[in-house]
């Protein structure tokens, strides 16, 4: 996000009509990337598991805009208490927003800074779904986001961003949501997988992902996806910032995927669609943060150190024994510090602020600001979503029965499968004939291969 802008009164902004559909187009962009992480996700898990990993992101469409609306947007954006979190009464149900009132220091509606801010409060409980596949309640999930978003989000979205949060006041430079987003979901995520333990045959058992198409597919909508959340974060497209921020992504987001089917390739000894799919989210993770201080030389760093580095990461959950099922600790954990420590080694002082890193000058003064950011999200997000997950395990319980697990959550959970696998609607089958000796050798061989 973009620091604040004190005006003078003869330089109050007015609404530009150009900001405010490049907004609600950035808008539109973040919100499909979280049916893109869907497919992402859904393409990763077995068959049993698709619909309901699909369905742990969707519902973070539904719980959070509501809560967004009722109260989110005023902790998160409202008058600072304390540099912890906001509040304000006419952000409540968005009731006291005026159609034309314009979002301070800015050109666009404070309508269209929210649900730019919504979407990405509805993407960041998604992200987390993906380390908790196969296993988890869907009831217990869906109160997990709400009381996740209520404790952990939308007061660390103020630190952040929020005029008079600690990190923002203290210069911590987040531009689109290393820290908010990823290290956020990345730590709640571990907190969460310490609490409900491993998936049945973890370790043991294959778990390959069932469709690496829709893998593909999903990867590529994030990347589409995310120069709006990137580019937009600016707030605007008048100075060049939004532009720099655009590059960027696309740049860094290639380093990150060649660096990572380099690495595979030297450590595993193939180029594979998940390492691409895989490293180009690396990448996109790591200059969402970092994007708007460094130079395109500079994403291509920032892109590659990322891709290798989450790598490296995916591979801990085995040695260490937790079931990070869809590496989101790898990847956007892992990600989101790279992102947000280079700032302070990358950062030229010409783009978004003139805070400089060491490589350009700046000496460390940055990159302990960042580390402090860093640090203190991750230990709040893994801790608070730790003792939430303890809470309802201990309640209500997180986990399905193991028979359920084994058997396949979507059944349990949702009474449906993803694939009809019964042939129904496929087409009749061949007619075989007595003359044709080799006619029922190939029916059965089309049965087998069916």
């Amino acid at each position: 996000m973009p620091p604040g802008i004190t005006t003078l009164a003869a330089d109050t902004p007015t609404l530009s009509a150009a900001n405010t559909g490049f907004m609600l187009i950035c808008s539109a962009l973040v919100m499909l990337m979280t049916p893109a992480l869907a497919f992402f996700y859904g393409g990763m898990v077995r068959v049993k598991s698709t619909l309901n990993m699909l369905m742990m992101s969707f519902i973070s469409l539904g719980i959070v805009t509501i809560l967004w609306v009722l109260f989110g947007f005023s902790l998160a954006f409202g008058t600072d208490i304390g540099s912890v979190v906001g509040w304000s009464s006419d952000y409540l149900g968005l009731s006291g927003i005026g159609v034309t009132q314009l979002w301070d220091g800015y050109t666009i509606p404070v309508y269209v800074f929210a649900v730019f801010q919504l979407m990405f409060a509805v993407l960041t409980p998604a992200l987390i779904s993906g380390a908790l596949a196969d296993r988890v309640k869907f009831t217990s999930w869906a109160l997990f986001i709400t009381l996740w978003v209520t404790v952990v989000y939308f007061p660390v979205a103020h630190w952040v961003w929020g005029a008079g949060g600690w990190l923002y006041e203290m210069g911590v430079i987040d531009f689109a949501g290393g820290t908010a987003v990823h290290i956020n979901a990345g730590a709640a995520a571990l907190g969460v997988i310490l609490v409900i333990g491993k998936r049945v045959g973890f370790k043991k058992d294959p778990m390959r992902p069932h469709s690496l198409p829709l893998v593909m597919l999903g990867a590529g909508l994030l990347w589409f996806g995310w120069f709006g959340f990137n580019a937009g974060s600016w707030l605007g497209n008048d100075d060049g910032v939004g532009a720099v921020m655009f590059v960027n992504t696309q740049v860094a987001t290639a380093a990150a995927m060649l660096a990572w089917l380099g690495y595979e390739k030297l450590r595993h000894g193939s180029f594979t669609t998940l390492g691409a799919a895989s490293g180009a989210v690396a990448g996109l993770v790591a200059i969402t943060p970092s994007g708007g201080a460094v130079s395109p030389l500079g994403a291509i760093a920032v892109g590659a150190i990322a891709g290798v580095l989450c790598a490296m990461a995916v591979g801990l959950k085995y040695r260490f024994g937790y079931d990070d099922s869809l590496d989101v600790v790898g990847v956007h954990l892992v990600g989101g510090i790279a992102g947000s420590l280079l700032v302070g080694l990358f950062a030229t002082g010409g783009v978004q602020s003139d805070a400089k890193g060491l490589f350009y000058g700046g000496g460390l003064e940055q990159l302990g600001k960042q580390a402090v950011g860093v640090f203190a999200v991750l230990a709040y997000s893994l801790v608070v979503s730790a003792i939430l997950a303890f809470l309802l395990d201990r309640t209500i319980g997180m986990r399905v029965p193991e028979d359920d697990e084994i058997s396949g959550i979507d059944q349990v959970e949702h009474a449906e499968t993803a694939y009809d696998f019964s042939g129904a609607g496929g087409g009749a089958a061949p007619r075989t004939t007595s003359s044709d000796p080799g006619s029922t050798a190939a029916a059965k061989t089309k049965k087998v291969d069916a």
